[in-house]
């Protein structure tokens, strides 16, 4: 019995032993299996790391900016299994530097199982973005035409060069200034700044016209002009007048009237003056016998006896003054106001001097005239030349003279008088009021205009009035005093 019991147990210990070794060769079949599965399966799969770049592989990067890589990821993947769930672990390899414009490259890599991949991306670091110009207010600033536009102030910066501000190129017109600048990339900026005026460009506008008429004379007074600008600021003060009108002397002129800015711009307007002879009056011979009693060279100490004999009769004469007795010389507003007529002869009685040239005797009558201003409030157009015109003294200082200035005191509307009766108390050797008042009766006779020479700075010549007047009242004459329309007895010009 126990014999077999060990027979037994022996053949189950075989059986098991058996059952392992089975075990054993099917586990060891198994596995090999499992590898030649496996290899044929890596073989079959193609199992590899696959990187994935994110975002472009050629990028443009912004210089002076930060720069963020996209980046990118590595899984195994495989033609069998696809890709794995987890990603392989990446190294990054990046040189990116945006503050020096250049290219860059940036490497991915990974590896895992005996297998690695690359992949590269290309960073371009480029400048795009322009300056930016700013500029500068000043509240409420305006500018204005006359001075131009004061700059209020501008800044440029770029955010890879930095502060560019003394690069901007300025450019000024009449009404906007430009500004431009360019970073070292080439990136260029423009902007325009309006200039706001509180004064504009004047214009210039001219009292009477571009073109007048004058009559000729001694002064021209200009008609006038105002310069305003768009807003209505007067401007006139800054109107500068070039030109020059010669009032004595026919013949056109150009007056031109211009607003000179500091820039050296100009608001201008010209006028043209024509000078023209003044109407010459009507001469008007009077109706019935007439004397026009005419004294030269005064007034003097007979002077008022003169006037109180005139004023018995009720006679009216002509005074061509001088200033030769300035202690008489309101003698000149008695006889106005007494309704004597008053005209220029000469302020200096002086030959020489008032013969010299042209406007030497203009200068020396003007003088009178404003005496004679001075004493009635009026001027007059009434004058005698000193010798008449038919003086030959005044040859020997300036040939000619006489000519010209007849001809241009007659142009500025001046009446001059010579006479047709000479008393002969100067140059005609008469001694006596006798003599003085019988010349100027038979002086008389011959016409019925008479325009009797007398000086009353002699005693003798104003003692002979009296007999005048008596005789000519006796014989139909009446005693005038002299107008602009009056008679003048003219002389021959003799040089």
């Amino acid at each position: 019995m126990k014999q077999t019991k060990a027979r037994k147990t022996d053949r189950l210990k075989q059986k098991k032993a058996v059952r392992k070794k089975k075990g054993l060769v099917i586990a060891l079949m198994t596995l090999i299996y499992l590898v030649i599965v496996a290899a044929a399966a890596v073989i079959i799969d193609d199992r590899h790391i696959e990187i994935t770049v994110f975002g472009d592989e050629d990028m443009l990067a912004e210089a002076g900016e930060s720069f963020a890589d996209p980046g990118a990821e590595a899984f195994l993947t495989g033609n069998l299994f696809g890709r794995a769930k987890k990603p392989v672990e990446m190294h990054v390899e990046s040189g990116v530097d945006t503050a020096r414009i250049g290219d860059y490259t940036i490497k991915y890599s990974a590896e895992a199982f005996g297998r690695s991949a690359e992949s590269y991306r290309r960073v371009r670091v480029r400048d795009t973005t322009p300056p930016v110009i700013t500029l500068n207010r000043e509240e409420g600033y305006l500018a204005s035409w006359l001075v131009g536009y004061t700059e209020e102030g501008y800044t440029a910066l770029d955010s890879f060069d930095g502060d560019l501000t003394d690069k901007v190129i300025r450019t000024e017109t009449g009404d906007a200034v430009y500004y431009s600048v360019a970073d070292s990339a080439g990136n260029e900026t423009k902007v325009e700044r309006v200039i706001e005026y509180g004064i504009s460009e004047p214009m210039i506008r001219l009292t009477g016209g571009e073109t007048i008429d004058v009559g000729a004379d001694f002064t021209f007074t200009d008609p006038g002009y105002e310069a305003t600008d768009e807003s209505g600021n007067d401007l006139t003060s800054y109107v500068q007048v070039t030109g020059k009108v010669v009032p004595n002397k026919l013949g056109s002129y150009v007056l031109n009237y211009t607003i000179m800015n500091e820039r050296g711009e100009t608001a201008s307007a010209s006028r043209t003056v024509n000078v023209v002879a003044q109407p010459v009056p009507e001469t008007i011979m009077p109706e019935q016998k007439t004397i026009y009693l005419t004294f030269d060279d005064g007034p003097s100490a007979y002077t008022d006896s003169l006037l109180d004999t005139l004023a018995r009769y009720g006679a009216k004469a002509t005074f061509f003054v001088t200033n030769l007795d300035p202690d008489y010389v309101d003698c000149i507003g008695r006889a106005f106001r007494e309704g004597h007529a008053i005209g220029v002869h000469t302020l200096t009685h002086d030959y020489y001097t008032v013969y010299s040239s042209d406007q030497a005797f203009y200068d020396d009558f003007l003088a009178m005239e404003e005496i004679i201003y001075r004493q009635t409030g009026s001027y007059t157009r009434l004058f005698r030349f000193p010798g008449g015109s038919s003086n030959t003294v005044s040859r020997n200082y300036n040939y000619g003279i006489m000519t010209r200035l007849a001809q241009s005191m007659t142009e500025m509307g001046y009446v001059y008088f010579d006479w047709n009766v000479d008393s002969g108390d100067a140059l005609g050797g008469a001694k006596s009021s006798y003599e003085v008042a019988n010349n100027v009766a038979t002086g008389c006779l011959e016409h019925t205009a008479n325009v009797v020479l007398q000086h009353d700075t002699k005693a003798f010549s104003v003692q002979a009035v009296e007999n005048i007047l008596r005789w000519g009242r006796n014989n139909g004459y009446v005693f005038e005093a002299l107008n602009e329309n009056c008679f003048t007895a003219h002389h021959d010009i003799a040089n």
